[in-house]
């Protein structure tokens, strides 16, 4: 039967000693062995189910990467202290002095500044592309790449990466395809469509409660086990560890997840199409004016739909900043960054989380002053949120009275 993540994390089941239905938490740094020849076969990697130090692994976290492993219908997983920690270990892991990236243009800030800023100075350089021309990305490809990199759904400008398509460039000139699935976990299974590697930052949906840093790299156990390793494992001598209490809080969130995505995408969708209704530039995969509409519907499972995240452009800075204040002003969400939370988070990305990208190369995205992203919440009553958002649009100037009024 073809994988399904929701069917996945509902048939998950643990061999839980105690008969438990959570499993318990390892809440210990080191382990103790039976004899010196366990301890020295262990750190040669020669033993399976035993633990050494949980900087390299620890039970409670193994529990949560079988989790997520079956979630994305991976060999494996690894999960580490935050997003940025699992893509630094996978970029690292994959590139030496002298290696090449090409990168969507359109990345999460953090990422973009490591690619851009830090990396060059390990000898590791990157091409920024449309990732949505195809044509372009097998062109920015030389000798010398060895990932080809994207966001399932960027941020902020939720462009739709071709996965399957993709895949099949990497695969022409043998490079590893990683791709960032945090704006759309169970809509999308990248591995399931060609990708070697996938990632997410378990701080956004899958945790659900901004109150947990983490992140995963599901891929291959031939990838994990690399990462692992004592001697040049990324993951291991980077140290970028998820605590194990974190780790159990996490595994707990992810039960609900398929319920939580269900209901920020209906809620994302109704937004979407008002905004696009008043003659507002609306951009959400849901909506027939998104230029990746088609694939995406073809492609995604359409039992969690289009996802929880939308951009409206307001036409300024200036307005946009009036909007917010108003918005969080009416108790309709907060003010703040990341996304996934059960209230709607709302900023202007170009001076947030974008910010590192500089003004000139935002421009030529397509990324503008007037751009306001959007993690659309678990609304009981979205009409009712409606009805706010319509005061704050028309008292900011956004949106005239009686256009309003009409809608």
């Amino acid at each position: 039967m073809k994988h399904h993540p929701g069917i996945a994390l509902q048939e998950l089941q643990f061999a839980i000693q105690d008969r438990g239905v959570n499993p318990p938490i390892a809440d210990s740094s080191t382990f103790r062995f039976r004899n010196p020849q366990e301890m020295f076969e262990t750190f040669e990697g020669k033993t399976e189910g035993l633990f050494l130090y949980s900087r390299h692994a620890n039970p409670t976290q193994s529990y949560l990467e079988q989790a997520l492993a079956r979630m994305e219908g991976t060999e494996d997983a690894l999960v580490t202290a935050s997003g940025m920690g699992a893509i630094t270990a996978v970029l690292l892991q994959l590139c030496q002095q002298g290696d090449e990236v090409v990168s969507s243009r359109t990345v999460y800030g953090g990422t973009y500044a490591f690619m851009k800023n830090f990396m060059p100075g390990l000898g590791i350089k990157t091409h920024f592309v449309d990732i949505t021309n195809l044509q372009e990305v097998e062109a920015s490809i030389t000798p010398q790449t060895k990932v080809l990199y994207a966001e399932t759904l960027s941020n902020p400008l939720l462009e739709v990466a071709h996965i399957d398509a993709l895949s099949v460039i990497a695969k022409k000139y043998n490079l590893k395809l990683v791709i960032d699935n945090t704006f759309s976990p169970l809509s999308f299974c990248p591995a399931q469509m060609g990708a070697d590697v996938v990632i997410h930052s378990l701080t956004k949906y899958i945790n659900g409660s901004s109150d947990t840093l983490g992140g995963v790299i599901c891929a291959k156990q031939e990838f994990i086990l690399s990462l692992r390793d004592v001697n040049q494992g990324a993951a291991m001598l980077l140290g970028a560890t998820l605590d194990s209490l974190r780790a159990a809080s996490i595994l707990k969130n992810l039960r609900t997840l398929p319920v939580r995505i269900q209901q920020h995408s209906k809620n994302a969708l109704f937004l979407a199409k008002k905004f696009e209704s008043l003659g507002l530039k609306t951009v959400y995969p849901g909506l027939a004016s998104h230029k990746s509409h088609a694939y995406f519907k073809a492609k995604h499972y359409s039992d969690f739909g289009f996802g929880g995240m939308l951009t409206v452009d307001v036409g300024s800075f200036e307005k946009a900043n009036v909007f917010l204040e108003m918005m969080q002003a009416y108790n309709l969400g907060d003010l703040a960054v990341s996304l996934g939370f059960y209230r709607t988070l709302f900023s202007a990305p170009g001076k947030s989380t974008s910010s590192e990208i500089p003004e000139a190369e935002q421009t030529t995205m397509g990324l503008s002053n007037g751009l306001v992203r959007f993690s659309i919440g678990l609304d009981h009553s979205i009409t009712q949120s409606w009805d706010g958002i319509k005061k704050c649009l028309e008292a900011s100037g956004i949106v005239a009275s009686d256009l309003l009024n009409a809608n």
